[in-house]
């Protein structure tokens, strides 16, 4: 019992020291870090993430999210940097280096090296007095109190800040750039993620000619076009064929079991009125979310008002968008 708790009571303490870290490294952001937004958005070249360690990982993953967002990237590991990897680096680049001390020996022989190809240097540090924040262009201010390891060592709270700074940085660039979610479709065009930002109801649909009857037929009409095209529901249409309603199943059999005359019976009086339609040209996620929001299964998909066809919730399941 006594193990249970202390580990729930330093999981707590982990993640409140970690979170107000970052509720005070919000106060740091400043003139340098619009500076360094700034001289990203003005650079003809790319983003070179640099690190070592731990640092190194951050950079990794600051380097995805940068390029995932429309802002060409790439990362350099600090020490393959002067042993031939610092050839990646051109003129017009700006060189992001990650690190908490910025005083490690493999970042004093880099940062020169980085001055003299001329590229716009951003120290991403804890330390404000150390020998990068010194002689970068750009600090981003990541100071913390003390790492989350208790022995005030293992790179806990300072990975979490540096990794947040750059989510920030990634962020404004975004929306400095105007990046769209159509944009941010073309860089993750897979998985269920990408096909809720590129696939429309249109690509969705079957072929096959939709169930549709007129909103004057018959029942027995009505009947026939439900089950010979399983579906479960035809589109109810005017004589211009603009679609006026719906008829599921489950509308037969609530009718069948109030109405004794079903021969006179028509279409139109029958149907649910001003069914939930989606255009063709809409995203299948937002189909998703209106079947969602209004728990239905299925809706009818239009175009200019005319029958395209239906889109069901299985569909969706099938393509993984649910």
């Amino acid at each position: 019992m006594n193990l249970t708790k202390n580990i729930k009571k330093t999981a707590i303490k982990v993640l409140q020291n970690e979170a107000e870290a970052l509720s005070k490294i919000a106060d740091f952001v400043d003139d340098d870090f619009v500076a360094c937004v700034e001289a990203i958005l003005e650079s003809k070249g790319r983003v070179v993430v640099t690190g070592i360690g731990k640092s190194a990982i951050i950079a990794h993953k600051i380097v995805a999210t940068l390029n995932s967002t429309g802002t060409p990237a790439l990362f350099m590991h600090a020490a393959d940097a002067i042993h031939g990897d610092l050839g990646m680096i051109q003129e017009h680049d700006v060189v992001i280096c990650i690190s908490k001390s910025g005083n490690t020996p493999e970042i004093k022989v880099l940062v020169p090296l980085l001055k003299k190809l001329g590229s716009k240097l951003v120290a991403l540090v804890s330390n404000t007095e150390s020998y990068l924040a010194e002689h970068a262009h750009f600090v981003l201010n990541a100071t913390i109190g003390e790492e989350a390891c208790p022995h005030n060592l293992a790179p806990t709270t300072s990975t979490t800040a540096h990794l947040a700074l750059g989510d920030a940085l990634a962020v404004c660039l975004l929306e400095a750039k105007g990046f769209s979610s159509e944009d941010f479709a073309k860089y993750h065009p897979g998985g269920s993620l990408g096909k809720q930002l590129y696939l429309k109801v249109g690509d969705l649909i079957s072929t096959a000619e939709p169930p549709r009857v007129l909103n004057t037929a018959g029942l027995k009409e009505v009947i026939v076009e439900i089950s010979s095209k399983r579906l479960g529901a035809t589109a109810v249409v005017d004589a211009q064929g603009a679609v006026v309603g719906i008829i599921t199943d489950g509308d037969l059999r609530r009718m069948l079991e109030k109405s004794l005359d079903v021969q006179s019976l028509q279409a139109q009086e029958v149907m649910t009125p001003n069914p939930k339609s989606i255009s063709v040209d809409e995203y299948a996620i937002r189909a998703l979310n209106k079947m969602r929001n209004n728990n239905i299964t299925q809706l009818v998909v239009i175009d200019s008002e005319k029958l395209v066809g239906f889109v069901h919730i299985h569909d969706l399941t099938k393509e993984g968008i649910v």
